[in-house]
């Protein structure tokens, strides 16, 4: 089979390896399409150790979706033919392979295959380049549920790549009232508007002053402040937390999707009066699956639209490299 192999920094190479051997108790899928993660942007940008684990001379890549080829003889709940999702997590019995279950690579070895856990399947509705999404949908879909939604609220998500917006959706999903979506890229907010989100180019314009007059206006310890019960971190940037320090209103949550591991100092005492959450959200779990599925399915969003570019896995580099330029791509994906 051929499969991409991570070489370090800024070298990636397609070669060919044996394929995958069925076991008793194993099942072998052939990957249709796979999406390329941020993470899989940082490690081939900046080196290993920048994002999920991924080793020189390995397999990688998490975010897809395919068909079943092969089943072991004790194997009776899945059947060759069938379109799944591989849960990452589980995928390979081993969570520290999430990130390299083998996404770019034409087949996956998935070892004491279980339904719903390592492998789920995937509805009829959902096409097939729009399935490879699940993943990091399931990511934005369980910060939108660690914000505590509730219907006729409003929310801001800063970061519009496909977590943030796979964010934002789950939030509406959910019953919140309003979304906005924060960025610097026209390119991805343009499309997230035209899916009929409220947006705001934080490098260009007021961000207190749009918000304000899009959600209305809250008390604050500090004064009136634009009306967000929720706020949602899929960026990253340091000035987000300040920012719903200064323009957070009473009894509001912040929930932190975004990777950032630099410590942060924070005014507990604000906090305390100001009767303020931050909550953390990592991953996902298997009820975000479901719901994920559940709104791919309603074909409510036309969420494929944010799939802006195609390569086939011998472009796996120049995909990549793509990938990583927010002007010019939302998101990226590999066909097999």
């Amino acid at each position: 089979m051929k499969a991409a192999i991570y070489l370090g920094r800024e070298n990636v190479e397609v070669r060919e390896l044996p394929n995958p051997v069925c076991g008793d108790n194993d099942v072998v899928i052939k990957n249709i399409y796979s999406s390329i993660c941020g993470t899989d942007v940082a490690v081939y940008t900046h080196g290993p150790n920048t994002g999920h684990r991924v080793e020189v001379g390995g397999e990688f890549g998490h975010e897809t979706v395919s068909r079943i080829v092969a089943v072991g003889k004790n194997i009776t709940d899945f059947k060759v033919g069938e379109r799944v999702y591989p849960y990452p997590r589980y995928a390979k019995n081993d969570t520290k392979r999430a990130g390299t279950i083998g996404g770019f690579s034409e087949y996956i070895l998935v070892p004491e295959a279980k339904r719903d856990h390592s492998l789920y399947a995937v509805p009829d509705e959902i096409p097939d380049r729009l399935a490879c999404l699940i993943e990091p949908f399931t990511v934005g879909c369980r910060a939108a549920r660690r914000g505590q939604p509730k219907g006729g609220e409003t929310a801001v998500v800063f970061g519009c790549g496909t977590i943030g917006f796979a964010t934002a959706v789950a939030l509406k999903y959910f019953g919140m009232e309003k979304v906005m979506l924060c960025d610097v890229s026209d390119f991805r907010l343009d499309i997230a508007e035209k899916l009929g989100f409220a947006v705001c180019n934080t490098e260009k314009e007021d961000f207190p002053q749009k918000a304000a007059a899009y959600f209305g206006i809250a008390a604050s310890l500090a004064g009136p402040v634009p009306d967000i019960d929720c706020w949602i971190d899929a960026a990253g940037a340091e000035s987000i937390l300040d920012a719903y320090m200064q323009h957070g209103k009473i009894i509001s949550r912040f929930v932190i999707v975004a990777v950032n591991n630099k410590p942060r100092q924070l005014d507990l005492l604000h906090m305390t009066y100001a009767q303020k959450s931050i909550i953390g959200s990592g991953g996902y779990f298997p009820e975000d699956v479901q719901d994920v599925m559940a709104i791919m399915a309603g074909g409510k969003w036309d969420l494929e639209s944010i799939i802006t570019q195609e390569f086939p896995l011998g472009g796996i580099a120049e995909a990549i490299q793509t990938a990583a330029d927010p002007d010019k791509a939302f998101n990226v994906t590999i066909r097999f």
